[in-house]
């Protein structure tokens, strides 16, 4: 089995590769809830039964075809320190994070899929994907799901379907998220009027970190909120068409900000470069928004188009938990935002960034679409 600094050493397969094709859409998650039959739930197991759920269930994670040179492990054997880089990585929720004795997670060497065993139920599985990739994602980890039920019989129920914990995971045990960056509805005012209609259709709009979290660096979770009476296409097809209307709005409106205003759009990302490339210390959130401005630049060609993966991998290096493993001691925050300073002018200093307020050539010319969205995606 792999071990944890050689997982954590390489980025993502789903950080490196396809953002740059669709600017607005960052990445694609599919989760299956699924507990097994005759054992109770784990928040209300006794130890012992946590014990045996995971018995049953870590070798038949490991065992699955993906999972060859995998990294697998108890939460009580990781630091704090690993677990909440796990979290930064959206490998475990925060919830399983805090978990220790009993649970564990397995998760594949390029992090494309991860499993957290005894998290709010039994089995918590995942796969990620770049850019807009629901049902390819979903049918990765729909097959994982069916070689499983080869060695482990799950609670199902035929008129509910999989019974989980909560009530709103019961049925398909589905949720569908995508990561989606909108730095033009917010520099256009424009994101709550969006926002408010995706939360007219059912759907949950979240931070950078899921439920409870605020969104940092223009940073936006979508994704759907009940799996019961649907089938996983129906919520599959919903979410993608949802998606790409609010990827197509937040277009028309990067296109609407730099007809209308180009030098204010360069001014901000100008700023936000001069920020990032000369400062010595900077906080957490103020970073990411800054790298959120520059991400914009690498889009509408103030900067290279490298500049976006760039910025990706820096929006992931920069988190607390990343910093103090890369510094291998435990940092005070302002030891964080000193080296959160250092590492990103170390990166960006290289990055050369275009003499003029309007993007390179080649750009796509400004929409003709209307600036404000409808009401109704």
């Amino acid at each position: 089995m792999m071990r944890f600094s050689t997982l954590i050493k390489n980025p993502a397969d789903w950080m490196t590769g396809g953002a740059a094709a669709h600017g607005a859409v960052l990445t694609s998650r599919i989760r299956l809830a699924r507990n097994l039959r005759r054992q109770p739930f784990p928040g209300w197991a006794k130890r012992e039964q946590r014990a045996l759920a995971l018995e049953l269930m870590r070798p038949s994670v490991e065992a699955l075809s993906v999972m060859k040179d995998a990294f697998s492990q108890e939460l009580s054997d990781l630091s704090s320190v690993q677990k909440q880089v796990l979290v930064e990585r959206h490998l475990v929720s925060r919830e399983h994070a805090a978990r220790s004795e009993g649970s564990a997670v397995v998760i594949e060497r390029r992090q494309s899929f991860s499993f957290m065993l005894n998290e709010e139920d039994h089995l918590r599985m995942q796969a990620i994907r770049p850019g807009l990739q629901l049902s390819s994602a979903f049918e990765a980890l729909s097959a994982l799901d069916t070689e499983l039920e080869t060695t482990l019989e799950f609670a199902f129920d035929p008129t509910l379907g999989y019974l989980t914990t909560c009530p709103t995971n019961l049925g398909t045990g589905l949720r569908a998220s995508v990561m989606l960056h909108l730095p033009g509805l917010v520099l256009s005012d424009q994101i709550g009027q969006v926002l408010q209609a995706v939360g007219k259709i059912g759907l949950a709009v979240r931070g950078l970190y899921g439920e409870g979290t605020e969104s940092l660096g223009h940073l936006y979770q979508i994704s759907n909120q009940s799996t019961l009476g649907e089938s996983e296409e129906t919520i599959i097809r919903r979410l993608e068409r949802v998606i790409g209307q609010v990827a197509e709005h937040e277009q028309n409106a990067r296109e609407k900000l730099l007809e209308d205003d180009p030098e204010m759009v360069a001014d901000k990302i100008g700023r936000a470069f001069g920020v990032l490339r000369h400062a010595h210390i900077i906080d957490s959130k103020e970073a990411l928004n800054h790298l959120s401005l520059l991400r914009l630049g690498g889009t509408l060609g103030f900067f290279p188009a490298d500049t976006i993966l760039l910025c990706d991998s820096l929006l992931m290096d920069i988190q607390p938990a990343h910093l103090q493993l890369h510094a291998v001691r435990k940092l005070s925050p302002e030891e964080r935002d000193a080296i959160r300073a250092q590492i990103i002018r170390s990166r960006l200093q290289n990055l050369q960034s275009s003499d003029t307020c309007t993007p390179s050539a080649g750009e796509p010319p400004s929409s003709s679409q209307p600036a404000n969205p409808p009401d109704e995606l």
